[in-house]
């Protein structure tokens, strides 16, 4: 294939590393829309057919950028004061990663057992093991942690990406907290009591609010 239209020639020698980067800035600028071998050939000033001499297809590239992105928010973290401490600093991690590069979180949820994800199950296996998680257990303990993390960070991003541009978080919230109070009590009762709460959650307290309960159960197995 020939070298994009337009597109400048390289003076420097094209690697695997500096297409992974480059597709993250796409990513990270655009989303995975944006990401075409067109339009990274024309950012790397090359032709698509050097590209896909490191990179077979937009799956493995999706595949590489994220284990380059969670491989550095797993190394981010320093030494955790306890076990409970490590897994409540990667979910949180990991939520904040997903609630910038939202890319991330759907690429994982398509490809849950991709490098990228081996690596969380196993950043959260090791502290679940020190934490006291029998032997008969982890499997179904790792999985639900990693299913929890990693489905309600997506989700945070998602809602945070709904509606028109500049919408106001707590104005959001009023509207539902408002339609809430609405609803026929008979049919809605718990609903319309957790109205105030819903209100004036914090996305990320509650994220580490559920993490924690499910920590304390893991506690209870041990």
């Amino acid at each position: 294939m020939s070298k994009a239209p337009g597109a400048p020639r390289r003076a420097d020698a094209l690697s695997k590393a500096r297409i992974v980067e480059a597709a993250i800035e796409i990513l990270d600028e655009a989303g995975d829309g944006a990401l075409t071998f067109r339009a990274l050939a024309s950012r790397l000033a090359t032709g698509a057919g050097a590209i896909y001499w490191h990179v077979a297809d937009k799956t493995a590239l999706l595949t590489a950028a994220a284990s380059d992105v969670v491989d550095h928010t797993l190394a981010g973290g320093g030494d955790a004061a306890s076990p409970r401490a490590a897994i409540q600093a990667v979910g949180l991690r990991l939520f904040d990663l997903i609630d910038a590069r939202p890319w991330v979180g759907a690429h994982l949820a398509r490809e849950p057992l991709q490098p990228a994800g081996l690596a969380i199950l196993e950043a959260l296996g090791r502290p679940l093991e020190a934490l006291g998680a029998p032997s008969r257990a982890r499997f179904e303990v790792v999985t639900a942690l990693a299913t929890y993390i990693l489905g309600a960070a997506a989700q945070n991003a998602a809602n945070a990406r709904q509606g028109p541009p500049g919408r106001v978080r707590e104005d959001e919230l009023a509207k539902v907290a408002t339609a809430w109070a609405g609803l026929d009590p008979k049919r809605y009762p718990f609903l319309r009591g957790i109205v105030d709460q819903m209100a004036q959650h914090d996305d990320r307290e509650q994220f580490r609010a559920g993490l924690n309960l499910i920590l304390r159960g893991v506690e209870t197995l041990a």
